[in-house]
């Protein structure tokens, strides 16, 4: 049989095509870092996902098909000890199968302290490496009689490190890690190392013009005290100078007994916060409880994209939502 044109057509455009059987299996951890990596992998490769859904890394189980993933992997890209737990022995236990890259050590990454205790308004905005907390700290010690629970929980949640490892919400940080994602996939697969090169490129075009965003959206409620459901947003207010006012708890796998809900909107009172965010994976009941007999307006805040859907544009949606988010509930308090 004779080849038409429109059949030869379709054999070039086959075998000019990116070879996606030949891409290296890779998984990543959490929505934010899949994000990064498959804008890095794309036209090249999918990467694997591990938490799914609206499912949180404080909380996740693994399910056998994570641990076939993991198997099959040739990098893993995961965020670090202090955040994805549910990841320390699977990743132990590949051995030398896989190439495992913690992105919270990339190299150019700016690292913020953990702060301690859900009141912080008091921190030095400029405080990271070697920042010193006595006042916090004191204030902290002084509640004794609930402090136990969501100190458990802050060393369970951060017995490997000091840092807070919530990096990627500056997208200054996203960049770092993007960089050290390319570097990984480039030296596990140089034949495709041109295409992770121009992806990163590309990608750091976008961060930049998403971080001028961000901080344009952001500026007109700078001034605006508010209360967020877990202390996950010290590197998005360090970066764009917001002022959260305090945290309902240091971790989330802990929820805040009634003594502490007391103190919250003690402190809204006082400080005169204007919004209280909540988070889709957690208690919403809990911020309607905290701003009950205040002035301050509800809103909801997603630094995981648990309700976004995974791929390359997810990071940008997720960072955006949450300055848009801000910026509505903040400009709508009085």
């Amino acid at each position: 049989m004779k080849s038409t044109p429109a059949l030869l057509f379709a054999s070039t455009v086959l075998l000019s095509s990116p070879a996606w059987a030949d891409a290296p299996n890779v998984v990543a951890s959490i929505k934010p870092v899949h994000s990064l990596v498959a804008s890095i992998m794309e036209g090249v490769g999918e990467p694997s996902l591990i938490v799914e859904g609206g499912a949180s890394p404080h909380t996740y189980n693994m399910k056998p098909s994570n641990a076939a993933a993991l198997q099959e992997a040739k990098v893993v890209f995961w965020v670090g000890h202090g955040l994805e737990a549910f990841l320390d022995k699977p990743l132990d236990a590949l051995g030398s199968n896989a190439k495992v890259v913690e992105l919270g050590e990339a190299p150019g990454l700016e690292k913020l302290k953990f702060r301690e205790g859900g009141a912080f308004e008091a921190h030095d905005e400029e405080g990271h490496e070697g920042e010193d907390h006595g006042a916090e700290e004191a204030a902290h010690e002084g509640h004794e009689e609930h402090a136990g629970e969501q100190e458990a929980a802050h060393e369970h949640d951060h017995a490997e490190g000091e840092f807070d490892m919530h990096m990627w919400l500056d997208p200054m940080n996203a960049k770092a890690m993007a960089a050290e994602i390319e570097k990984a996939l480039a030296e596990v697969d140089p034949e495709n190392a041109a295409a992770y090169e121009a992806n990163l490129a590309k990608l750091n075009q976008r961060l930049d013009a998403l971080d001028k965003h961000l901080a344009e959206t952001v500026a007109p409620v700078q001034d605006k005290p508010f209360v967020v459901f877990h202390d996950a947003y010290q590197y998005f207010e360090h970066r764009y100078k917001v002022r959260v006012a305090g945290s309902i708890t240091v971790s989330p796998e802990v929820l805040p007994g009634a003594e502490r809900l007391s103190e919250i909107r003690a402190k809204i009172k006082e400080l005169g916060a204007t919004c209280v965010f909540a988070e889709p994976q957690f208690e919403p009941k809990l911020i309607n409880v905290v701003i009950e007999g205040t002035p301050a307006k509800s809103g909801t805040l997603d630094p995981e994209a648990a309700t976004l859907d995974a791929g390359p544009g997810l990071y940008f949606q997720m960072m955006e939502n949450i300055g848009a988010s801000m910026k509505s509930c903040l400009a709508s308090a009085s």
